[in-house]
């Protein structure tokens, strides 16, 4: 497997690197620090950023790696290329779950829980397609800055599928009930403008400007307390951390939902370019 090179720059100095904390190779994401700033990118640009197994496992790895490291005051997640930050599992090897490795289960659950629980502030920087699982993982930053040709929008229930736990109650959190509902019920799409709206992002810039906005929000927060921006984004953690239980269970019981007839159903729909027929599971 070709292997990318890490590029970390620390005060303006490069090496490279191809290894995280646990030794762990680089794959599928890309991992660079550039004057106090961390950035993870999911690098599958072919596969519109979608996460296996594989790209949970790192993505956990460089969080960890930028989460303890000293250097680091804030983090970036973001997808490679414009055409999408993430757009949730890779449903070309779905077998009963993404990739027939278990991402449904403890991989997903951790990526998510490492991303809330890293002392540190995490921003989402989301260019193109944010659907489904990639949706919930720029909803789960702490901040979410996009471009204006962000799309946002959940597909679980027309792919035979759910988020049952952040990307659902945490969504009911930030957005309120009703419109989480809306988004979850009937699977439109969102512009940046629209999710701005709503809540769903903190500010919305041109494409070409959002490198640079997201650098200028990096460098105000690393200005800051470090002890008290980890105090604050704990005590903002603290108000919802029993979605994580729920989460939990939520994901075991799709994990199961996946081997049935009618997940699967959903699946084979995507492959074959049709709608799926639902209609004909119904009790």
């Amino acid at each position: 497997m070709m292997v990318p090179i890490i590029a970390e720059r620390c005060n303006g100095r490069a090496w490279a690197g191809g290894e995280g904390n646990s030794g762990m190779t680089y794959g599928d994401i890309l991992y660079d620090i550039d004057r106090g700033v961390a950035t993870i990118t999911i690098n599958r640009p072919d596969k519109y950023n979608a996460f296996r197994g594989q790209t949970c496992e790192e993505v956990i790895d460089a969080f960890q790696r930028a989460g303890w490291d000293r250097t680091v005051g804030v983090i970036v997640l973001t997808g490679a290329g414009d055409k999408a930050f993430c757009t949730g599992g890779d449903l070309s090897g779905h077998e009963g779950a993404y990739d027939g490795r278990g991402v449904i289960g403890l991989p997903l659950e951790e990526m998510q829980a490492v991303i809330r629980d890293v002392p540190k502030p995490v921003i989402a920087k989301v260019r193109g397609y944010a659907i489904g699982g990639g949706h919930v993982l720029a909803l789960i930053c702490d901040l979410t800055l996009a471009a204006e040709s962000a799309v946002f929008g959940q597909v679980g229930p027309k792919m035979g599928s759910v988020d049952p736990g952040f990307g659902t109650a945490y969504m009911a959190r930030c957005i309120g009930e009703k419109k989480a509902r809306e988004v979850w019920y009937l699977c439109r799409r969102y512009s940046a403008q629209e999710a701005l709206a709503m809540g769903l992002c903190n500010r919305v810039v041109p494409d070409d400007q959002l490198d640079a906005e997201v650098r200028t929000w990096c460098d105000e927060i690393l200005e800051k307390s470090p002890t008290a921006l980890a105090i604050a984004k704990r005590s903002f953690n603290a108000d919802t951390a029993a979605i994580a239980g729920l989460a939990s269970l939520g994901l075991q019981a799709v994990g199961l939902f996946y081997q049935t007839e009618e997940s699967k159903e959903g699946v084979e729909a995507f492959k074959e370019k049709r709608k799926p027929d639902f209609r004909k599971f119904v009790r």
